[in-house]
């Protein structure tokens, strides 16, 4: 499963209940966390999933209300007694921009691992089932949109297992692992001959800031969560919205609906949109599975076979 978290849903600027960009997820026994806007830390105590447990802090792009709250974060994590090495990921430029920021968080007592994306390509970081992919947007400055799969192996087959007279000793080993090959008494093993075909897994996206693209109904395609930008609700602040590099619910809305996701979040509101819900029709007119985002929301994405 994936539980997912929205830490803050502001854009440009906090609100008094509105922080800066961020959302958390926990899967495949990891914790990560996406942009670190300014309030990062405190909604996060709030939310209470704790902030040492954090091994990948993933940036869009560096803009500062999206990467203005690393450095306290740092130092909270520092001051936790952590040691394990963080993971950073971002656009090119990574290393410089949370350098420059370190300025003010020094002599960490955990190394700094950084994984860059070159502009205007796509990328992915794979780790056995957990799957992290990479697309270029269209904002003022090199800017990714994220998906997060977590993929799923099919079901052991004993009947399989013993029509292919595979020792009983090596059920455990070759259903445990993919694509594992074991060699014994001569014979060769594999993990498919054991498996079924594989299950549907789980799928996260997250997008902000951009404008439509072509390319991104396609990355989000059939997401279980798609979390996705709406800086303004009105149709009248669409003009506005296209200056800006950035979505409105309508846009958002239609992006979900061809891409047969199965929820969209609206997050990274204009400080002068303090109302969101009041706009959200805008959107569910469109894609009636929408809601709008607020600090501290949450939710748990199961297997479709999780509670059969």
């Amino acid at each position: 499963m994936i539980d997912v978290a929205l830490v803050g849903t502001g854009g440009m600027m906090p609100l008094p209940n509105r922080f800066l960009s961020s959302m958390i997820c926990r899967v495949d026994g990891r914790m990560m966390l996406f942009d670190c806007g300014e309030g990062t830390q405190v909604s996060l105590r709030t939310l209470g999933w704790g902030f040492k447990q954090i091994d990948r802090i993933v940036f869009t792009h560096f803009h500062g209300d999206h990467i203005s709250g690393l450095p306290g974060l740092l130092l909270t994590m520092a001051h936790a007694d952590r040691t394990e090495p963080l993971e950073l990921f971002g656009p090119t430029g990574l290393e410089r921009v949370v350098t420059a920021l370190c300025v003010i968080a020094q002599d960490l007592p955990f190394p700094l691992v950084f994984h860059e994306w070159r502009a205007r390509e796509s990328h992915s970081h794979i780790e056995g089932m957990l799957h992290m992919n990479a697309l270029p947007v269209n904002h003022r400055a090199p800017c990714f949109a994220y998906a997060i799969e977590l993929k799923r192996r099919g079901k052991f087959d004993p009947d399989r297992a013993r029509a292919e007279n595979i020792p009983l000793k090596l059920w455990g080993p070759l259903q445990k692992q993919t694509d594992t090959t074991l060699v014994y008494e001569g014979r060769t093993f594999t993990s498919d001959m054991v498996l079924g075909p594989p299950r549907t897994g789980l799928k996260l996206a997250f997008c902000t800031d951009t404008r439509p693209t072509a390319a991104l109904s396609a990355f989000v395609q059939d997401a279980d969560l798609f979390i996705c930008e709406g800086m303004y609700g009105d149709p009248d602040k669409q003009q506005k919205c296209a200056a800006h590099m950035h979505m409105s619910f309508q846009e958002a809305a239609h992006i979900a609906k061809k891409a047969n996701v199965k929820k969209l979040w609206l997050t990274h509101f204009s400080p002068a949109l303090p109302d969101p819900w009041n706009y959200l029709h805008h959107a569910t007119d469109i894609f009636p599975h929408t809601q709008t985002g607020k600090d501290r929301m949450t939710k748990t994405l199961k297997f479709v076979d999780d509670d059969i």
